[in-house]
């Protein structure tokens, strides 16, 4: 199916460059035969004037009705030799009268177009005249054609490119939705037939001690469920110090850190935010245990958290073995990673609580292979 689907894409791309290189060939060669048709009457215009200016030949009215409908849109400057003007068509003569410059520039653009038409004055043949012409405004409208054309072109492909990648965003997050709730569902159930069996073996003796610890890790489920719940739906956000929240995840981690590793958090008092508290915990816990595992169970993490204006900046930084180049636009991607086990989604899920629920960022600030990586959060205040 996906096949089939590139192959119509791929057939359309090329049926779209046929049609628009096609236009654009043709767009050319008709600006090339007016082109051509244009220089034609301009020659025509300058033999009407020889005629009018030639004592010897008597004008007619078929050299009257030349200089007439030959120069009818088309610019021209008719000089001597020395480059004085002698006469001039469908130029704005206001202009030239008002701008001193203006005449010279129109000089110097129409020998960039067109070589001029010489012919002898037959008043003085030792003087010789020279036409230079422009372009008229059907020449210049074909030649924009094609500009036009690509830029509509550009556009569509642009709209297309869009609607694309938002129907791809789109059908992202339904998985994410999708799989988030199949999983907070399908944890559900054995963990609430594990809270039964909890108070089972909390009415038999000797199962004092057990019990407590088999409970810590019924929660952590029940945590885990309930993340996974509200990642496939809107969570309510809460004002939270964020402090307390890093806190608390430091102090989860510390337990399973040993004693190799030193935490440090830089901060000043209470700072509030609008945030998700088991959702915000599980991106502080991700960043945290990848810390660990880069560090391989030695080394420092510390966390440094900034009160601006209008954001919370929150860096985590470790002194693990840090991220290569190749590999840094990569981390956030689904299924990247350097583990041996892992499904690669935990930066992924991150990325997405961050960006998506809490409208914030995060992304890698530093990083350098065997002196550790700092992953930085920025988050509204509003």
């Amino acid at each position: 199916m996906f096949q089939k689907w590139l192959n119509w894409r791929t057939l359309l791309a090329l049926a779209a460059i046929l049609i628009i290189g096609g236009s654009i060939y043709y767009s050319n060669y008709l600006a090339k035969k007016i082109a051509e048709d244009e220089r034609r009457k301009i020659e025509h215009w300058s033999e009407a004037v020889q005629a009018f200016s030639n004592p010897t030949i008597t004008a007619t009215n078929l050299t009257a009705k030349v200089l007439t409908e030959n120069s009818a849109d088309i610019p021209i400057l008719l000089l001597t030799e020395k480059d004085s003007l002698l006469d001039f068509r469908n130029v704005d003569s206001f202009k030239i009268l008002k701008d001193k410059n203006y005449l010279k520039e129109k000089l110097e653009n129409f020998k960039q177009l067109h070589k001029p038409i010489e012919w002898i004055n037959p008043l003085d043949s030792t003087q010789i005249n020279k036409v230079y012409y422009g372009e008229s405004k059907l020449l210049q409208q074909v030649r924009l054609f094609p500009i036009l054309q690509l830029l509509v072109a550009g556009l569509f492909i642009f709209i297309i490119a869009i609607a694309q990648y938002s129907s791809y965003k789109s059908t992202q997050n339904q998985i994410w939705a999708g799989l988030a709730k199949e999983t907070a569902h399908q944890l559900g159930t054995p963990v609430t037939s594990l809270q039964g069996w909890i108070e089972m073996l909390k009415e038999i003796k000797g199962n004092e001690k057990i019990v407590p610890e088999i409970e810590k890790d019924v929660q952590r489920l029940l945590l885990i469920s309930d993340r996974f719940g509200k990642i496939g739906s809107k969570p309510a956000m809460e004002e939270r110090d964020v402090i307390v929240q890093i806190n608390n995840m430091i102090d989860y981690i510390k337990k399973r850190a040993g004693a190799k590793v030193t935490f440090s958090l830089n901060t000043t008092n209470e700072i509030t935010v609008m945030l998700s508290p088991p959702l915000f915990d599980w991106v502080i816990e991700n960043l945290l245990k990848n810390a660990l595992d880069a560090m391989d169970g030695t080394g420092n993490i510390k966390i440094d958290v900034k009160d601006e204006a209008a954001n919370i900046v929150i860096d985590i930084s470790d002194t693990g073995k840090g991220i290569s180049k190749k590999n840094i636009a990569k981390v956030f991607k689904p299924g990247f990673t350097t583990k041996k086990r892992g499904w690669g989604l935990g930066l992924t899920l991150t990325k997405r609580i961050i960006e998506h629920y809490h409208k914030g960022q995060i992304f890698v600030l530093h990083t350098e292979q065997t002196l550790g990586t700092t992953f930085r959060i920025i988050l509204p205040k509003a």
